[in-house]
């Protein structure tokens, strides 16, 4: 029997970075545990910024293990299958214990799907959300591979139980990333703005990502979005879309942007500075999930435009508007003044305390008596009680 268990994360993007972060940090302090990460998609590219590096910076230098899944421009399907095979070489190199995976995108499916198929615990991060893309097809899938559940909140564990998925499974531990939302080691914004020489006294933070179900639309869409944005007058930082079919659609609609001293554009942001930014801005601009889960912990306005975050949990912060530049005009304004007016924070996702409850569970014993085989759970059974 091994003397410590092996916990391999994996890792594809900056934004699950983010909320592994503090989960990764707890496993490599705990002395029952030993953390591995298995490094690959966003991260190896050097188009948005090779955050390879902010592992290094991490101190996780000898704990990565880094594979570049994808080509830029390489389809969905193709990714999903180039992670799975290089994924499980280095899972049968290293034979973890348990497999954490965050979320809804290619690379944290391919790690449920090589978990499941080689009888290796899977652990999924916020599973039970929903919303209004393919991303949410891929979360219930990875659901269904896993079998540990650390949700967010009472919400999405319902979602699961709705699913079949067995109560013992489902840890509601909150979202990892509000345990580094609200730590006092965040940088300052005097700080933040010297690193990414910005120079802003009030902005906006713009984050828009394609919704690959309507990609014919795409090009309307964004157009609408930076028209209202560079008609508001006000300042930006936008940070580039995720590599999803359409970021090059996106991405060609910033570039008259980028001749205006309104807008300055990062391939990435690091996290903890990301944070620092959001937590100062006036509102957040865009169809990222930063706008429903983070600005409203810190009270900031969020303008969602579209359908990619449909069925989110809403707040008075968050004014859901279309993808016209009429519509973004009045919605900035609105926004603005509600910063002004000061809002209530929202606490729906957690409490700052996620890592301390998921380490607590993995140091247990019980935990690692989870069933390999699951059994679909009855919804009937489970109301009487069964």
């Amino acid at each position: 029997m091994k003397e410590k268990k092996t916990i391999l994360f994996i890792s594809g993007t900056r934004a699950d970075y983010g909320k592994l972060k503090p989960l990764i940090r707890g496993v490599k302090q705990a002395p029952s545990l030993e953390c591995k990460v298995f490094v690959t998609g966003m991260h190896t590219l050097a188009r948005y910024g090779y955050t390879v590096n902010e592992f290094e910076k991490d101190g996780l230098s000898e704990n990565i293990h880094v594979f570049m899944n994808q080509i830029y421009g390489e389809p969905m399907d193709l990714v999903l299958s180039n992670t799975v095979a290089g994924l499980s070489r280095y899972v049968h190199e290293v034979t973890p214990d348990m497999i954490v995976v965050h979320g809804d995108r290619v690379e944290a499916l391919s790690g449920a799907i090589v978990g499941s198929l080689n009888n290796i615990l899977v652990a999924h991060i916020e599973g039970g959300e929903i919303s209004g893309t393919i991303d949410e097809t891929i979360r219930h899938s990875i659901t269904k591979l896993a079998h540990l559940h650390f949700v967010a909140n009472e919400q999405s564990a319902q979602r699961l139980v709705q699913m079949g998925e067995c109560k013992k499974s489902i840890y509601v531990i909150g979202s990892p990333d509000i345990d580094i939302m609200l730590s006092e080691s965040l940088p300052s914004l005097e700080d933040a703005r010297q690193r990414y020489e910005i120079e802003y006294d009030r902005y906006g933070i713009f984050m828009f990502h394609p919704v690959t179900t309507e990609i014919d639309s795409l090009k309307n869409q964004i157009d609408g979005v930076c028209q209202g944005a560079e008609k508001s007058g006000k300042n930006f930082i936008v940070v580039y879309p995720n590599n999803d079919p359409g970021c090059d659609i996106i991405l060609d609609s910033y570039k008259d942007l980028q001749k205006s001293s309104h807008f300055r554009f990062f391939p990435s942001l690091r996290f903890e500075f990301f944070l620092t930014f959001l937590k100062n801005a006036d509102f957040i601009l865009g169809n990222s999930s930063s706008g429903i889960h983070e600005a409203p912990v810190y009270g900031i306005p969020t303008i969602n435009i579209g359908s990619r975050q449909n069925g989110r949990i809403s707040l008075p912060s968050i004014i859901n508007v279309p993808a016209e530049s009429s519509a973004v005009v009045q919605a900035i304004d609105k926004a603005t003044e509600m910063k002004n007016n000061r809002i209530a924070s929202s606490m729906q996702f957690g409490d700052g305390q996620s890592t301390k409850r998921f380490v607590a569970a993995l140091s247990g014993k019980s935990i690692w008596e989870t069933s390999r085989q699951k059994q679909f759970q009855d919804l009937l059974s489970w109301k009487a009680g069964v």
